[in-house]
């Protein structure tokens, strides 16, 4: 018995040095590659692209994969690009993602790659921005393609790269993003039985990562409220129906949904009104006012209960003031969930790719991911990444999709161990 165990033992110590000879190797690769990670940042940085329309930089993404030999297919969900590398072995089909796409945001960020990229979006002049790290996801893949592509007999089954376009939401009346992907067929046309990915943020300290098993950002819904009065003179607002004060009282009214109606015990959930609109001169009440909001929920029973409470809450306070109401909501996002068992299985890998000390378990964000669409279909697996510099304080970092959104640069090379090392880790532990 006392040498059936040695054995063991020698075995799971020879095991556990080669693989962190391995995690060795991958980290110097990952360094030896880090300026070019960079330059491709700088890039995609300086040339940002917005939802759907990311055309030149799935062709530069296209270039760089099909360079590294791949199988590379381009104009999936529009602008989306797919490269897959063939191991050397038998094995699993393993996907990787990064979104590419940017926002309608008009840069400030006082560094030399950045963007002065105009546009028009939605009839409105605005400047164009990675201000969600987008471009830093992008980089790190192509990135550890690059290592994978390198170590290409190593590698056990298939691993899949996914360069997904639209993540921030299509343009109206469009479709795009994960769930065009997964309409159009992406999980089952390559054989995708697992899905990774990343996120950086500019709020937390480069170097750490951050997950949650099960449920970690909100499902995000778009809701539209048109109030409709009755337009009359500015002097003389009794001779109308006013969908200004209409509408001023129902934002008022659906704050109360979240702070008194909804057992905040259970889970987080949010109501925000984001744009308000109607009116063409100051003295003249309109006919009409548009609300435009954000729903984010992290229950499905506390979602469709809000949904309905939003309808009831506009109905009722239009009603009292002699208005009326359309109210429509979309569902955008759901939940994205962690497989449990699948996250419980690749969380050694985070901890000896990052060191467990940088590595944290942090509660449900209201922020929304269409990554989940991957996650609603197959065991996936998703993770926070640091991006901000040590010697900011995290109360001077600035917010995503802001102006002032900043990513240090150093932070990637992280980003590119990690990607690398859970596609040829899923592989090693068994399917």
């Amino acid at each position: 018995m006392y040498r059936k165990f040695l054995i063991l033992f020698v075995l799971v110590a020879t095991m556990l040095q080669l693989n962190a000879q391995s995690k060795a190797d991958i980290s110097a690769l990952a360094r030896s590659i880090e300026p070019q990670v960079i330059e491709w940042r700088h890039h995609f940085h300086q040339n940002p692209e917005l939802s759907n329309r990311e055309f030149e930089t799935a062709k530069y993404i296209a270039k760089h994969m099909e360079e590294l030999g791949l199988e590379v297919h381009t104009g999936i969900a529009h602008t989306g690009v797919v490269a897959v590398l063939q191991g050397g072995q038998p094995g699993p089909t393993v996907g990787l993602r990064a979104d590419i796409d940017a926002l309608p945001v008009t840069e400030r960020t006082p560094v030399p790659y950045a963007s002065k990229v105009r546009t028009t979006y939605l009839g409105k002049e605005t400047g164009v921005m990675h201000a969600c790290g987008h471009d830093t996801h992008t980089a790190m893949l192509m990135g550890a393609a690059k290592i994978l592509t390198g170590m290409k007999d190593q590698v056990k089954g298939k691993i899949v790269f996914v360069f997904q376009p639209a993540e921030e939401g299509s343009p109206p009346g469009e479709e795009g993003g994960a769930k065009l992907m997964v309409k159009e067929g992406l999980l089952d046309r390559f054989g995708i039985e697992v899905m990774f990915g990343q996120h950086i943020g500019s709020g937390s300290d480069l170097g750490t990562v951050q997950y949650r098993v099960g449920g970690l950002l909100a499902a995000s819904d778009r809701f539209e409220i048109k109030v409709h009065g009755k337009q009359t003179h500015g002097s003389r607002p009794w001779g109308g129906v006013d969908p200004i004060v209409t509408a001023a009282q129902i934002v008022m009214g659906l704050q109360t949904i979240i702070s008194r109606q909804t057992d905040l015990t259970r889970n987080a959930a949010v109501i925000s009104v984001g744009k308000i609109e109607g009116g063409v001169r100051n003295n003249i009440i309109p006919e009409e006012v548009t609300l435009v909001g954000t729903i984010r929920t992290l229950d499905t029973a506390m979602q469709n209960l809000i949904h309905k409470k939003i309808r009831h809450t506009a109905e009722h306070i239009a009603a009292a003031q002699g208005a009326t109401v359309e109210v429509d909501i979309f569902k955008y996002v759901p939940v994205t969930y962690n497989h449990p068992e699948l996250t419980r299985r690749m969380i050694p890998t985070v901890f000896a790719t990052a060191g467990e000390d940088k590595v944290q378990v942090i509660p449900a964000i209201t922020g929304g991911e269409d990554f989940s669409y991957y996650a609603n279909e197959i065991p996936s697996f998703f993770w926070f990444l640091g991006g901000k510099s040590l010697d900011t304080p995290a109360s001077e970092a600035a917010p995503h999709h802001t102006p002032d959104f900043y990513i240090d640069d150093s932070s990637m090379r992280l980003g590119v161990e990690l990607m690398v090392n859970v596609a040829l880790d899923y592989a090693d532990t068994g399917q």
